[in-house]
């Protein structure tokens, strides 16, 4: 699992249509406003990562945090307000993500982050694990297998089995670690949306993500149990139990 890396997209909102506040007594209420709640601004990324490796010791020596990509563009703005001025460039969502801009940002953005980080020495072939979306591109694209013999490193694309969300790493926990800490700040504009994911990407640990793997393979062993059906629960091993302990296995039998 160490040369298998986990892309995916997810929506990130800039706020939730209800949200619980505590307030002390006396103390007034956020003003949160928006257009309607039915159009929250909301902005996709694309998330690339694989599994953190540790020496004998425990230390990191490599946290497989790949990067993490919003699907973003400048545009000026047609009118002058209060804000800005017209002409001003201003970051717009993309809303409509399709092949060409999914095979755009790994060739632009995914591989040369592959090449720059991944550790020197290592054999064998990198495959990029997708589900099966249909914005995501053929495993025997033209564009993407020419970008990758200009890259230096054996990268192959690969899908995962359908209806199968728990062997993503990213739909099994890593997406939710993350919106919980995005929707503990108020947010106003969407690049303070982009600047707060991608910090609190760059702020998990690579314990955390190397516990979703372990959960991961856990997963793997019910789905073998079930003969390949999703009709399972995800098993819980107490890893933070097992790591204070010093007993957090590197690989489930």
């Amino acid at each position: 699992m160490f040369n298998v890396v986990h892309i995916d997209e997810k929506w990130f909102y800039i706020s939730k249509p209800s949200k619980r506040y505590y307030i002390v007594p006396g103390e007034d209420e956020p003003l949160r406003t928006c257009k309607s709640k039915k159009y929250i601004t909301k902005v996709m990324f694309l998330v690339v990562v694989a599994r953190p490796r540790f020496d004998s010791l425990g230390n990191e020596v490599f946290s497989r945090k790949i990067g993490v990509y919003p699907f973003t563009t400048l545009e000026p703005a047609r009118r002058s307000s209060k804000n800005r001025i017209a002409g001003t460039l201003e970051t717009k969502p993309i809303l409509s993500v399709n092949k060409e801009v999914t095979r755009s940002c790994l060739i632009e953005k995914v591989l040369p982050d592959i090449k720059a980080k991944w550790p020197q020495g290592r054999i064998g072939p990198i495959f990029l694990q997708q589900d099966n979306a249909k914005p995501h591109i053929d495993v025997k694209d033209n564009e993407f297998l020419e970008a990758v013999s200009q890259v230096g490193l054996d990268i192959r694309l690969c899908f995962q089995p359908p209806n199968s969300l728990d062997l993503n790493v990213l739909d099994l926990g890593f997406f939710r670690a993350i919106q919980s800490l995005q929707k503990q700040e108020v947010l106003c504009t969407i690049d303070e949306l982009v600047n707060t994911v991608q910090t609190f990407f760059e702020r998990m640990s690579s314990q955390q993500l190397n516990n979703v793997f372990l959960t991961l393979k856990t997963c793997m062993k019910e789905i073998i149990k079930v003969q390949g059906d999703n009709n399972y629960h995800v098993p819980h091993i107490g890893k933070c139990r097992l790591e204070r302990e010093g007993n957090l296995p590197l690989q489930i039998e």
